[in-house]
C-alpha cells in the first residue's frame, strides 16, 4: 500500500478524471452542464476538490510585437470532499453559468477561429493533480445574431475574429479581454472604411455594442479609427427592424466623420438615439492600454469560405480539428505549469 501511494504521488496508478460536456452549444450567461466521469486508481485517495476551469486563447500586443497565450477567466467548484476507493467508478453531473461577456466561438454553425476550453482540475490528497481539456463550443445570444444577420443583409462580410488582452474604456467590462469580429466594409460604406470591427459587452440587462470603423486616409490626411458604443436589451428582438437600427448606427459613424474631421478614441456623442427604450448611441470609448489603431486577426482564422444565410461570411478554423484545437489549448497550459 506504501508503494502504491508513492507511485500515485509520481502521478503513476492515481485517479483520473474524464469531463463529457453536454451535446451543443451554449451560450453567454447560460449554463454549462455536463458529468465529470472519475476512476479510481491503484489505491483509495481522497478527492479534494474537482473544479472546471474556462481558459482562452488571447492575443496580448506589445509594442510592434503581437504574442499569444491562455487565459483563465472564470473557475467553478463542482465537486470534491469524498474518498475514490481503489478502481471505483463515480459520476458528478454539475451545473455552471457563463460568464456575459464569454466570445461566441460560432456564428450559424460556422467556426470563427476563437478558441475556448474548460479545464477540470482534479486536487487528490497524495497525489499529482491530474486534468481534462475539453472543447467550448459558444453560439451567440439572440442580439447577437440579429447584429450581426443585419450587417449580413446590409452587405459587411466576415474576415476574421480575436480575443485581444485588455479592457474598453468606458464601458463596464469585466473580463480581462474583449472579442473583435472584423467585417469588410459593406458597398455603400466602402469609400468611407476599410473594416468595421464589432464588440460585444453582455450583461444581465442587455448589451453593449462597441463599433469600430477605421477610415480611409485622404491625400493629405491619415486614416484614423472611429469609435463608438450602442445599448441595447434583451427583449423584443423578433419584433424590432434591425436593418435599419444597425444601417442608422454605421451611418452615424460616417457623418460623424464628415462633420467633425476626426475621431478621438475619447470622443462621446453625448446623445440617445431611437433605438428603444433604455438605449443609449453613440458613447466613444477606448482600448485601454492595448489599442493602437492596428488591425488584427486570428491566428488559426483561414480564407472566408463565403456567405450564410443573410450574407454573413464566416471563416473556418485553418486545417484545425476539434482535437487539434483541444491539444493546443493543453500545451499552453502544459507550458504555463512548467514555468511555475
Amino acid at each position: 500500500m506504501v508503494f502504491k501511494r508513492l507511485l500515485g504521488s509520481l502521478g503513476v496508478g492515481g485517479p483520473t478524471v474524464d469531463t463529457v460536456l453536454d451535446p451543443g452549444p451554449v451560450h453567454p450567461g447560460g449554463p454549462l452542464t455536463g458529468q465529470v466521469h472519475l476512476r479510481g486508481g491503484t489505491a483509495d485517495f481522497e478527492i479534494e476538490q474537482i473544479t472546471l476551469e474556462l481558459v482562452a486563447r488571447v492575443e496580448d500586443e506589445h509594442g510592434d510585437e503581437e504574442r499569444e497565450g491562455v487565459v483563465l477567466f472564470d473557475r467553478f467548484t463542482v465537486g470534491g470532499g469524498f474518498r475514490l476507493a481503489e478502481g471505483e467508478h463515480r459520476s458528478l453531473p454539475f451545473t455552471a453559468h457563463l460568464p456575459w461577456e464569454t466570445p461566441i466561438t460560432e456564428l450559424y454553425g460556422q467556426p470563427l477561429g476563437i478558441i475556448l476550453g474548460v479545464r477540470t482540475g482534479l486536487a487528490v490528497a497524495g497525489a499529482k493533480d491530474k486534468g481534462d481539456l475539453d472543447q467550448l463550443t459558444v453560439a451567440p445570444l439572440p442580439v447577437q445574431e440579429a447584429v450581426l444577420e443585419a450587417l449580413g443583409q446590409l452587405g459587411f462580410g466576415f474576415k476574421s475574429a480575436d480575443l485581444e488582452l485588455g479592457h474598453v474604456g468606458g464601458t463596464g467590462q469585466r473580463l480581462p479581454f474583449y472579442q473583435e469580429i472584423e467585417l469588410t466594409p459593406a458597398p455603400q460604406y466602402a469609400h468611407a472604411i476599410n473594416e468595421l470591427e464589432v464588440t460585444f459587452l453582455a450583461n444581465p440587462g442587455g448589451m453593449d455594442v462597441v463599433l469600430e470603423a477605421d477610415k480611409r486616409g485622404g491625400l493629405f490626411s491619415s486614416g484614423e479609427d472611429a469609435l463608438t458604443l450602442f445599448t441595447v436589451g434583451h427583449e423584443d428582438v423578433e419584433h424590432r427592424d434591425w436593418n435599419s437600427e444597425v444601417d442608422a448606427w454605421i451611418s452615424r459613424l460616417v457623418e460623424r466623420r464628415a462633420t467633425y474631421g476626426s475621431y478621438g478614441s475619447h470622443d462621446s456623442y453625448g446623445a440617445h438615439g431611437s433605438y428603444g427604450h433604455g438605449e443609449h448611441a453613440g458613447h466613444g470609448y477606448s482600448h485601454d492600454g492595448h489599442h493602437d489603431g492596428g488591425r488584427r486577426s486570428g491566428p488559426s482564422t483561414a480564407a472566408v469560405v463565403g456567405g450564410v444565410a443573410a450574407g454573413v461570411a464566416v471563416g473556418v478554423v485553418g486545417g484545425m480539428v476539434a482535437a487539434e484545437v483541444v491539444d493546443e489549448i493543453g500545451d499552453a497550459f502544459e507550458d504555463e505549469e512548467d514555468e511555475d
